[in-house]
């Protein structure tokens, strides 16, 4: 599965706004350096999707705001 992301760095909590079929907005607490707000936004993602983080890729926008994320389907305990 593949979704858009609009990532908020720098915001008081980590959460996930749903906006529309395959289109999110993720507030991190994390600053965008050094690749923090993508670790985080990872993690986070694969909290939320209940997937490994190794599910998780980033396939564009690596260091823009708006991200498309690749997502197998492959559960946590599997």
């Amino acid at each position: 599965m593949r979704i858009y992301v609009k990532v908020i760095p720098r915001s008081s909590k980590n959460e996930v706004i749903r906006i529309s079929e395959g289109e999110y907005k993720v507030k991190l607490t994390a600053p965008p350096v050094e690749g923090e707000a993508n670790k985080m936004l990872v993690k986070i993602l694969a909290d939320f999707f209940d997937v490994a983080k190794s599910s998780i890729s980033i396939i564009g926008g690596k260091s823009a705001r708006t991200k498309l994320i690749q997502i197998s389907q492959s559960k946590k305990n599997e």
